[in-house]
């Protein structure tokens, strides 16, 4: 018979060693929010699960779990199949930790697949995380990059990264470049996915003296950083990155890659034309249509971005600012290499 297990029971066997999580919701439920590093081996997909509810609110619970029996039954040889492949200790899970993963469970326990339960479902590892949240507590002081925007931050922090000095790459959790076009060819997180992506990478992360991160606004995307990691971050050293006008645009051009999908750079200009002045909008608009997209990025630059980013780093009031100035990104980092050293990090 398979046992039901708690949130901390269920991190204490993943920290034990290798440990398969298996979310038995519908595909859709599953890319809106479930817990980081699942698979998904759906007992319903979603056609089939709003089939099902359909059924049980206009007709009855009777005739909705038959309907679903009918449609489980069907395909349980496949259902089996996927998790016969998985070769370590495996827990499922549901929304609620009800029907679907009862089921679920039943049938792999009779099929002699061992397997644990999640108390609770998806719903009790949510409430886990904004507790963790909730207690604001993660030691490590920030040292943050700024720069004005196509200064290679993200390029930079991966490499600190190679290198295995602790980073946060808050840009990569919320699926998101923090501009007007970040979303561009990435597939945005909803702050469910980005807060328990979050809590994860904080407790990675929370023995370490210090940790890199880039200086993000609050608001990157579709979701928002908590306010004491914000805190943390306006308070932590900064690093000011400077690289000449024409290898930003550079830098922009070979992450964006806006030929690609001309059509969505257009859209996402739109949203912000009505802050430039007319005669700059008209141009990049007309730059646009043409596919010129280095003027493009540099007049953004010029008149939208750089503007921006002079105001929001006039208000930070830490400490601490270490300048680099630089040919390119790759000269930027040899020289934060060269400045680690020096850093005064805060305890």
């Amino acid at each position: 018979m398979f046992r039901d297990v708690t949130i901390d029971e269920l991190l204490a066997m993943q920290a034990k060693g290798p440990h398969t999580f298996i979310d038995v919701r519908s595909p859709r439920e599953f890319k809106e929010a479930t817990i980081p590093g699942s698979i998904n081996i759906p007992v319903f997909d979603d056609a089939e699960r709003t089939e099902i509810g359909t059924l049980y609110k206009q007709v009855g619970q009777d005739v909705a779990m038959d309907r679903g029996l009918e449609i489980f039954s069907n395909k349980l040889p496949d259902f089996i199949r996927a998790f016969k492949q998985i070769e370590t200790p495996m827990t499922v899970f549901c929304w609620r930790g009800g029907m679907r993963s009862k089921t679920a469970s039943t049938v792999l326990d009779l099929m002699g697949i061992h397997t644990t339960r999640l108390a609770g479902g998806v719903r009790s590892f949510r409430q886990w995380v904004v507790h963790e949240l909730e207690q604001q507590d993660f030691p490590p002081a920030f040292i943050v990059l700024n720069g004005y925007t196509g200064s290679g931050k993200t390029t930079i922090l991966k490499k600190l990264a190679d290198q295995g000095f602790p980073t946060l790459d808050f840009e990569n959790l919320a699926g998101h470049r923090g501009s007007i076009f970040g979303q561009i060819g990435l597939e945005p997180s909803n702050q469910k996915k980005f807060d328990s992506l979050l809590v994860y990478e904080l407790e990675r992360l929370r023995r370490e003296p210090y940790v890199f991160i880039e200086g993000e606004s609050r608001r990157i995307g579709k979701v928002s950083m908590p306010q004491f990691l914000f805190d943390k971050k306006e308070s932590g050293v900064q690093i000011n990155i400077h690289l000449p006008i024409e290898e930003r645009v550079n830098n922009i051009l070979d992450d964006y890659e806006p030929w690609k999908s001309p059509e969505h750079f257009k859209d996402a200009f739109h949203i912000i034309q009505k802050r430039l002045h007319t005669p700059i909008a008209k141009q990049i608009e007309e730059n646009l249509a043409m596919g010129e997209f280095a003027s493009v990025t540099k007049l953004l630059l010029e008149y939208y971005y750089d503007p921006r980013y002079e105001h929001s780093s006039n208000q930070n009031t830490a400490s601490e600012h270490i300048q680099i100035t630089a040919n390119n990104v790759d000269d930027a980092f040899q020289q934060l290499l060269q400045n680690i050293v020096a850093i005064k990090v805060p305890q």
